[in-house]
């Protein structure tokens, strides 16, 4: 039998029913008009979200960086890691083993700003950990590719597009900036323009998860066990994050926020490298597990915001737990607290 009954003529790999087909023009022309409306609607949500951060809290954030050690440790430790060994126990390809810990390697994504505003996190954190992870990948992603891809592949083929990398950090930096701008002059403005933006995100992360499987629909078929990873390593992002704010004697809206920044990561940019470093042979293999994973960190997301909101309506919204904990208005006589009191906002 003639590979043509089995894939189409215009496949540029082709081996028994496995088969690369480049892009059609209709789906690269989709491509590159959806990127720059989303790139658009991205800056929006970014300025409306930077409206929402107080400069003050902000810079404390930096000076006292407690928060933002937590989120290294939970980027650029518990993430690789927990790649790894998902790696080892489900016994994956070597380039599928790499996909993985590319995943797991990247910073944290903008989607994570927007649920932090939904779940009533702390927004000052929220953002200056994403800056601060997506501004130290340029360093830490191939040192962690370099320690962890030793046994599957030499980490030198990898390409790191540190344009890219940068790309996203002036692409989250200048707009936030605006809006830490505008809530510091007009703040009753920010407040609308909040509003306005937590709305747009909403539409935002609907339509990245449509375009993905619009535009890569042909990609779908992969390795069960692939399925299962992108599934678990989210849900495990979350988790670990959550608990090791919550053993650092975090308060719990701050946990909320860590969680979210460990397990939301910016599956754009591992999409990017993935598509500089495999070859068709081995994209094949692997090309999805990006989409899969952004769509798993997207639902599980909001089965914990739909958990969050419950469980908020259920106690009331003057339970002691969340405005008061927001608010902030009185600081408990911990060690813990003593400890992590960078980790704190400034008071007013």
């Amino acid at each position: 039998m003639s590979n043509s009954t089995v894939c189409l003529d215009n496949a540029t790999v082709c081996e028994g029913d496995s088969c690369v087909v480049p892009a059609s023009n209709f789906n690269a022309i989709l491509s590159t008009i959806l990127s720059a409306v989303l790139t658009v609607l991205l800056a929006m949500v970014m300025f409306s979200m930077g409206c929402n951060v107080e400069i003050k809290k902000f810079l404390g954030h930096i000076k006292k960086p407690w928060g933002i050690f937590i989120g290294f440790l939970c980027q650029f430790g518990i993430m690789p890691l927990v790649g790894f060994i998902l790696s080892l126990a489900f016994d994956i390809l070597p380039v599928q083993a790499v996909v993985v810990l590319i995943m797991g390697c990247c910073p944290g994504g903008t989607s994570s700003n927007i649920l932090a505003y939904w779940v009533d996190g702390d927004m000052d954190l929220s953002i200056s950990m994403t800056t601060c992870s997506t501004l130290l990948a340029l360093g830490m992603m191939p040192l962690c590719l370099y320690i962890y891809t030793k046994m599957w592949v030499d980490s030198g083929s990898i390409i790191i597009p540190y344009d890219n990398i940068g790309t996203s950090l002036v692409a989250l930096v200048i707009p936030v900036s605006f809006g830490m701008l505008v809530n510091h002059k007009w703040p009753e403005k920010a407040k609308i323009i909040l509003k306005i933006g937590s709305i747009a995100g909403a539409i935002l992360i609907v339509i990245i998860a449509v375009v993905g499987g619009i535009l890569y629909q042909s990609a779908w078929i992969i390795e069960p066990r692939l399925w299962i990873i992108g599934t678990i390593f989210p849900i495990a992002g979350y988790s670990l994050g959550f608990f090791l704010a919550r053993i650092a004697g975090q308060p719990w809206y701050r946990c909320r926020t860590v969680a979210l920044e460990t397990g939301m990561q910016n599956t754009q940019l591992c999409s990017t490298i993935v598509q500089l470093s495999f070859s068709p042979e081995d994209l094949n293999l692997v090309f999805t597990f990006p989409l899969i994973y952004s769509i798993f960190q997207l639902i599980f997301a909001g089965v914990l915001l739909g958990i969050y909101v419950g469980y908020k309506k259920c106690r009331g919204k003057n339970n002691a737990e969340f405005p008061s904990e927001e608010d902030n208005k009185t600081k408990p006589d911990s060690s813990s607290y003593k400890i992590n009191e960078g980790f704190q906002p400034d008071e007013k």
